[in-house]
């Protein structure tokens, strides 16, 4: 009965662990180099999840769970209101899993 009660038990802190993913949000410039964020991101084209993908795997994450654009209003911190290229200071997220 112990052994039972032992191997639920263990079983459930396995489950328990594999289900928490490691998740972390990027909030990049809408024109970052070499990624195609302002093409593909910002405007929902097909092309997005790859690039999304790229970003994370360049990050040592395993996908791209999620991207969008984001408006001033929903960043908090320290982000500068233009990123001196003249696009207007347009952000993307990227939420990626390890």
């Amino acid at each position: 009965m112990r052994t039972v009660f032992a191997a639920l038990v263990i079983a459930g802190a396995v489950v328990s662990t594999a289900a928490q993913a490691e998740k972390r949000i990027f909030v990049i410039a809408n024109n970052s180099d070499g990624y195609g964020v302002d093409r593909c991101l910002s405007s929902g084209a097909t092309c997005g999840v790859a690039v999304a993908t790229a970003y994370c795997k360049s990050r040592a994450y395993v996908q791209a769970a999620s991207f969008r654009k984001v408006d001033h209003d929903e960043i908090t911190g320290a982000v500068p209101v233009t990123d001196g290229s003249g696009g207007g200071g347009e952000f993307v997220a990227i939420e990626c899993l390890r």
